[in-house]
């Protein structure tokens, strides 16, 4: 098994990588502290079976750096590693693609329940995370709509979230205005909305203040 690590802190990363080694002793192991340096190990490795990423990192807002993951390497699943260890954040990030979650306080035989669940081909969901499930119908359609983006219109999704304008967004992404333009047209037909208002209160439920409760 070929893993990577996507956290910024290096002392969970040395424990998480002593945790595997220890239940499968043979799996390569990469590391990454940033969402942009797994993308930039992911290109330059594609036989990476599992990517275990945790949620609360410097930069990331909210499921965004998960979905920007899985948006550019969809046949990769991800597991959550996340100390966010509340049902309706695990049902969201079930719902936005992740193949797992797992507790920062799993033990190690949870851990290897989980890759080993995941690499069959199934999705492990802890016990927890059915607990008081609400009615969310209406976050999950945002979530599967959400999911339905490409990487670059994931990109301008992203920053119309944080309210920039085509033309920051163009500078920022070095691509022009009218390509921008097209992007936010694109965006808006595929969540079914009708100005940058409401793809902005759609683009919500990747903020964990916003999933349901």
């Amino acid at each position: 098994m070929h893993i990577i690590l996507v956290d910024d802190h290096p002392l969970f990363r040395e424990a998480l990588r002593s945790t595997i080694r220890l239940g499968l002793p043979h799996a390569r192991i990469e590391e990454a502290e940033s969402i942009e340096a797994a993308k930039t190990v992911l290109a330059e490795r594609p036989n990476i079976d599992v990517i275990v990423l945790d949620l609360s990192m410097k930069g990331v807002t909210g499921f965004d750096g998960m979905m920007s993951l899985r948006i550019r390497f969809p046949r990769i699943p991800i597991l959550i590693c996340s100390g966010l260890e509340e049902g309706r954040i695990v049902r969201e990030a079930l719902r936005l693609g992740a193949a797992g979650f797992v507790p920062k306080s799993a033990t190690r035989a949870t851990y290897m329940e989980a890759l080993d669940s995941i690499m069959r081909g199934s999705i492990y969901v802890p016990d927890f995370a059915h607990a008081h499930e609400p009615d969310a119908s209406e976050t999950a359609d945002a979530s599967a709509r959400i999911a339905a983006l490409t990487p670059a219109q994931m990109n301008v999704l992203s920053m119309i979230k944080r309210g920039k304008l085509n033309k920051q967004i163009a500078f920022e992404l070095g691509i022009g205005n009218s390509m921008v333009k097209a992007h936010v047209s694109e965006i808006m037909r595929k969540l079914g909305v009708r100005n940058r208002t409401q793809v902005a209160l759609c683009a919500s439920a990747l903020d964990f203040d916003r999933v349901g409760l």
